[in-house]
């Protein structure tokens, strides 16, 4: 089957492919907030009667949460199984947008034309971006180059709590030659990638309780114990003067980095500066003699996230405070295991407690990071296809954040994961005024269409 007139369809049905997503933008599907569970329930719908109506056998698959969207095509070639989410983040605070999050439109900004909407780029957008590609396949020769299982969730801007076990349940269905996934982003503007690593998380909440009340500084203050103190010490003292992280274990399956994607990363010559100056800083901090790539996408990191402690309203307040409170993070690479982490940071905290002072502690989810192995046939085809499509070469990446979605591929279903997305840095994604750029979304048709001829043929 000839790729080319592929691509043609796809230039030509350009409009009435917005005018779909569109259809879909317009669904307020925040799966976090109960006042929108009939919200999720029509994006569900949508979705289903949209894949049937060009051929799949689409259904809707209910869970304890929102229902998942299962729909299966083609009969030949390769199985590849394409994941996104139909959910989208809350739209607070509703006063920063520019126009009405749900009624999405195309708008002009000194960067070229975008999609403004809620879910444009996460991840409405990027989903369509497949749909669309196997549109075209089935317009232009009524068939698709691969057998393609579609699997859509409602829940991942929510924790995704019904994930696991439906993919459990449904292993046998699911299972495929390859996931792919489209919930990242490209690497510039003008070069793709394709996320190979990915780092876990683990968050852990720990308050340390001193006096039984509130002390006046000025009659307790020097003799009394200060929670605050004792906590900000101990945070503290999670890195050394080099930026390394001092738990015992910690770097226990912390892999080197492999010397043929040092190499690939070195060559995208990376300006650490310029990243840094979009948030107003200049410096880049972390362990000292590792690269700024590798500190953000292949090294694990501890982070202090939020502190509260004694008077915080306006004024002053001369207080000791009863008990203070951190949430820590820890973003995990390799085999570091985020429960024995958890069990690491607990036992160092209470090791280091002076007399008067007790800790408690609040777990916040543990995920391990994932790492897919490139020696599968279809990341080169893949990263072959995507350059063929944009002016740079693709590359493979890391990514410093979390979707545990790609290590369930693997742990859950034994297949491995190819993260493709088209996304901007600046797509304001959870934030107002999200955006989609329109060549990330018209070029990101074209690039699956690419890549589905790719596998296809291999």
């Amino acid at each position: 089957m000839s790729l080319a007139p592929v691509l043609d369809r796809i230039d030509a049905d350009l409009d009435a492919s917005l005018a779909r997503l569109f259809q879909l933008l317009e669904i307020p599907s925040i799966s976090t907030d109960p006042a929108h569970a009939q919200d999720c329930d029509h994006a569900a719908d949508w979705l289903v009667a949209e894949l049937s109506a060009l051929g799949f056998n689409a259904e809707k698959r209910p869970t304890p949460g929102h229902p998942m969207v299962v729909a299966h095509a083609g009969t030949e070639g390769p199985h590849l199984l394409f994941y996104g989410h139909y959910d989208v983040q809350p739209v607070d605070p509703l006063d920063l947008w520019d126009r009405p999050p749900f009624s999405p439109a195309i708008e002009d900004t000194k960067d070229g034309q975008v999609i403004r909407a809620r879910g444009a780029s996460d991840d409405k957008g990027q989903l369509m971006t497949f749909v669309e590609a196997c549109r075209a396949w089935l317009a232009v020769h009524g068939t698709l180059p691969a057998r393609i299982t579609c699997f859509f969730e409602g829940e991942e801007e929510s924790g995704s709590p019904s994930l696991v076990p439906f993919m459990t349940e449904n292993a046998a269905e699911l299972t495929a030659d390859v996931a792919l996934i489209s919930d990242t982003g490209l690497y510039s503007e003008t070069v793709p990638a394709i996320v190979t690593q990915l780092r876990g998380l683990m968050g852990d909440e720990v308050t340390i309780h001193g006096p039984n009340k509130d002390l006046h500084s000025g009659l307790f203050g020097g003799l009394a114990r200060n929670p605050t103190r004792v906590l900000t010490r101990i945070l503290a003292s999670l890195h050394d003067d080099t930026g390394r992280i001092t738990l015992p274990g910690f770097y226990d399956g912390v892999p080197d980095l492999d010397p043929a994607l040092r190499q690939q990363w070195d060559a995208l010559n990376f300006d650490a500066e310029a990243f840094l100056g979009e948030v107003g800083l200049s410096t880049p901090a972390g362990e000292a003699g590792k690269t700024p790539l590798e500190m953000l996408w292949s090294q694990p990191t501890c982070e202090i996230n939020g502190i509260i402690a004694g008077y915080t309203g306006a004024g002053f307040k001369t207080v000791l405070p009863a008990k203070a409170t951190a949430k820590v993070s820890f973003r995990l690479v390799g085999t570091q295991d985020p429960h024995a982490i958890r069990v690491a940071f607990r036992e160092y905290v209470t090791a280091q407690l002076p007399p008067d002072c007790t800790a408690s502690f609040t777990a916040h989810g543990a995920s391990p990071a994932s790492r897919m192995s490139t020696a599968h046939p279809a990341f080169e085809l893949a990263r072959a296809a995507l350059s063929d499509e944009w002016p740079g070469e693709a590359a493979f990446v890391g990514s410093g954040g979390s979707i545990p979605i790609a290590g369930y591929f693997k742990n859950i279903l034994n297949m491995d994961a190819m993260l493709i997305g088209f996304a901007r840095d600046d797509d304001q994604i959870h934030s107002p005024n999200e955006k989609y750029a329109l060549e990330s979304y018209h070029k990101g048709i074209r690039s699956w269409a690419r890549i589905l001829d790719k596998l296809s043929a291999r």
